[in-house]
């Protein structure tokens, strides 16, 4: 069925613990008796007010009957009745006209997998709750799993007639309420024609443009905007999606757009964030830096634009102020503070305060940064000549750690030893933790290469065999052991195989397009190899694929080409030792 659960999030009340199971009907019960405290507005004859997108439910008297038939329902769910549950719900909504009884009954399907039943709960919960966006995305996604399209068009449309000159949010939802259609041309069609008879709206108009954007028309986008934008001229979500537009179609005009529009709108936030967003995407740091101080500005405690500040900040090199950016951040509430405490480590680190940094990187509490802030910690360490410091401080939460953490502090202590070139340690401290968990993937790999790193060629091929055996999708084993054939001039046909199998699994690798380049080279095969690590090196400046295709150039007689190419990669990247060799090789 195409009709899932995730548009609700409120679970079947028959998972929870019995004694709930009937206090849950009650509590339903009790809301359909608060809102008859709230409702202050006559009702139409569909029974809902809709006031500001939202619904005002009519006041329901609880009768014995009414109050028989939810606990009825929700006995039924408790029994794994699931189907029975949903019709129970389905025929009290009808009959009492309250869409908090459809919505559970439409629930009870959709949990209950009838995907006929979630069709006619949702439609009617549509009906009696136009502004619902779940409603809409529940009933869209039954209508296209049954192709009753037309039928879901009439009740939409039925339902936005219904709400009068309050259809303008109804209308902003449609494209949302759709979107679980898959045919993007058909969503287009129906937003046309429910907007039809709206046109006076700016909202209908703006539908329009979603819906244009989506089906990839982006010419009739801009033509809808047009028609929003004459009938709310300053209509911020409207001119921000023109920008968008603009910027995609035109690059540069969607920022000058907006240039425009804040210029004579100072205090338009939303313009004027995205103005600074399409700046930091033209990569122009400096003129975005401006428009978020303007906005800080205006709301110094905004979380969301201090923290752009703070990595726009660092991103232009300017630690103080990216600091005191990250720290105000922590002040403000920011929802994930351990990811601001990396970023203020980090910088610590580049500000030569070694003792900060540690500070910061042991205030990460556990959860998704904590393995990464011990890393930073041990390399610290390391980083001051305290190698062993740095080792028994992963080794030690290794003993603590869960399974998969453990193999993550190896493989930290295993780059600690390769950066400090004790490569026999490193094997070491691999292999050991392979010998625990001997078909670990992350341990077979980077124990392959540590092995060739020691000259062990054939305990890496052995464990690249064994993790393609384990998992066939690993591009990366392939490509290892593909390249490690074609770097000693070994089995090109095979190695160029196993190449070729990386790259199907990894089309867009530059160093597994650098590998096929290496192979083709190493195979004479010149020219396609000058293409192949053009392409690499276009994906990724980095210095050993800057290595190889400037040896290519060189043999073609390129060499001033070749020379520039190393020489551009060393100033970049001094101390890369295979970049250093090959210059010494062609150029001593």
């Amino acid at each position: 069925s195409t009709v899932q659960s995730e548009s609700f999030s409120m679970k079947p009340s028959f998972r929870l613990a019995r004694p709930a199971r009937l206090l849950a009907a009650l509590f339903l019960a009790g809301g359909l008796l608060a809102g008859a405290a709230h409702a202050q507005q006559p009702l139409d004859a569909g029974g809902v007010e809709a006031t500001e997108g939202k619904a005002v439910y009519p006041g329901q008297e609880l009768t014995p009957q009414i109050l028989y038939q939810l606990m009825l329902a929700e006995v039924a769910g408790a029994r794994g009745q699931g189907v029975m549950a949903a019709q129970s719900y389905l025929d009290l909504a009808r009959r009492t006209r309250d869409a908090r009884i459809a919505r559970r009954a439409a629930e009870m399907a959709v949990f209950a997998r009838q995907t006929d039943l979630a069709s006619d709960a949702s439609r009617l919960w549509l009906e009696l709750d136009p502004t619902s966006l779940q409603a809409q995305q529940l009933a869209s996604g039954a209508a296209a799993s049954s192709a009753r399209i037309e039928e879901l068009e009439t009740h939409l449309a039925s339902a936005l007639a219904r709400l009068g000159d309050k259809v303008g949010p109804a209308l902003l939802g449609l494209n949302r309420g759709l979107a679980r259609i898959p045919d993007k041309a058909l969503i287009r069609r129906l937003v046309n024609d429910l907007t039809q008879p709206y046109l006076d709206q700016p909202e209908a108009h703006f539908a329009r443009a979603n819906a244009a954007y989506t089906a990839g028309d982006a010419a009739g986008a801009a033509q809808a905007l047009e028609g929003a934008l004459r009938l709310r001229p300053d209509w911020e979500q409207a001119v921000v999606l023109e920008a968008q537009l603009l910027q995609e179609t035109s690059p540069g005009k969607g920022i000058e757009s907006l240039r425009t529009y804040v210029a004579a709108h100072p205090d338009a936030r939303e313009p004027r964030i995205t103005l600074a967003r399409l700046l930091v995407a033209a990569k122009q740091f400096g003129p975005a830096r401006e428009q978020f101080d303007e906005l800080l500005k205006r709301s110094p405690d905004d979380r969301d634009v201090v923290h752009a500040s703070a990595l726009l900040a660092m991103q232009q090199g300017d630690r103080p102020a990216a600091e005191r950016y990250f720290k105000r951040l922590l002040e403000l509430g920011f929802p994930e503070p351990d990811t601001v405490r990396v970023y203020l480590g980090q910088l610590a680190e580049e500000a030569k305060r070694p003792d900060d940094a540690i500070a910061w990187y042991k205030a990460v509490e556990p959860g998704a940064q904590y393995v990464a802030a011990q890393g930073r910690i041990a390399q610290v360490l390391a980083n001051r000549g305290k190698l062993g410091d740095a080792r028994a401080h992963l080794q030690a939460l290794a003993r603590e750690a869960a399974p998969a953490d453990q193999v993550q502090y190896v493989l930290l202590e295993s780059q600690l030893l390769r950066d400090a070139n004790r490569n026999d340690d490193a094997f070491t401290v691999l292999d050991d933790a392979l010998r625990q968990s001997p078909d670990n993937p992350d341990l077979l790999y980077e124990s392959a290469l540590m092995a060739e790193r020691i000259g062990r060629v054939e305990v890496m091929e052995g464990r690249l065999r064994k993790l393609i055996a384990l998992k066939p999708d690993h591009a990366h084993a392939y490509n290892a052991l593909g390249y490690s054939l074609v770097d000693r001039n070994l089995r090109l046909d095979e190695a160029e195989t196993l190449i070729r199998k990386g790259l199907a699994l990894a089309p867009n690798d530059p160093f597994v397009i650098d590998s096929l380049g290496w192979a083709q080279y190493r195979r004479g095969k010149l020219a396609d190899a000058l293409e192949t690590l053009q392409k690499a090196f276009a994906l990724r400046a980095d210095p050993e694929i800057a290595a190889h295709l400037g040896e290519v150039l060189w043999m073609l007689g390129r060499k001033e080409e070749a020379a520039k190419t190393w020489r551009d990669a060393a100033k970049a990247h001094p101390d890369n030792t295979v970049l250093a060799d090959v210059i010494k090789k062609f150029k001593p």
